[in-house]
């Protein structure tokens, strides 16, 4: 009973954090800019949320990874606001096109001192 009961907060809390990357992700989408947002940050939070995922497969708890796959969905939707709305230093150009997801993430993984400005 104890279970279920904190299991029941565990998801509503889930959602609240879900709904608070989605907020600020569609914060972003009506500003049309990310500047000002931190890559790492989301990237930090998603690879959290990956492993709480996983550890809630690997031992079963369907209250871990009902509130993991909910806060992913959200965090990947403010992912992919900031990956659209990331200040690119050719954006506005005749020729801009947005670098492939693969060199986005690694670039924003990277230090700022080694990376190379997208």
């Amino acid at each position: 009973m104890i279970k279920i009961l904190f299991g029941t907060l565990l998801i509503f809390w889930g959602i609240l954090d879900g709904l608070k990357y989605y907020i600020q992700g569609q914060k972003i989408r009506s500003h049309k800019s990310a500047k000002g947002q931190s890559r790492k940050f989301i990237n930090i939070a998603v690879g959290s949320d990956m492993s709480r995922l996983i550890y809630g497969i690997f031992i079963g708890d369907i209250f871990i990874i009902s509130t993991s796959i909910v806060a992913l969905v959200c965090m990947l939707f403010m992912w992919e606001q900031i990956r659209r709305w990331y200040p690119y230093k050719m954006r506005g150009c005749a020729n801009f096109k947005r670098p492939n997801i693969f060199l986005y993430t690694i670039n924003s993984i990277l230090p700022n001192r080694i990376r190379r400005r997208l």
